[in-house]
């Protein structure tokens, strides 16, 4: 998954405000203890992040 791919499914979960404020604070345990800015700077593929917030915050199948 591209980085744009990925960015766009988060402002469309979450909204283009909060999608950055989200990925900037919030910690999952899916992500090792990250946040997804810190899991992304930390060279997880962008697939298993979103994997990882998807797990998290319990995304429907059809929205993944």
């Amino acid at each position: 998954m591209r980085l744009t791919d990925f960015w766009q499914r988060m402002a469309d979960h979450f909204g283009e405000g909060y999608a950055d404020t989200f990925a900037r604070d919030h910690v999952m345990s899916e992500l090792g203890g990250r946040t997804v800015r810190e899991a992304l700077a930390a060279g997880w593929e962008t697939k298993d992040v979103w994997r990882g917030v998807c797990s998290a915050m319990e995304i429907p199948f059809e929205r993944r």
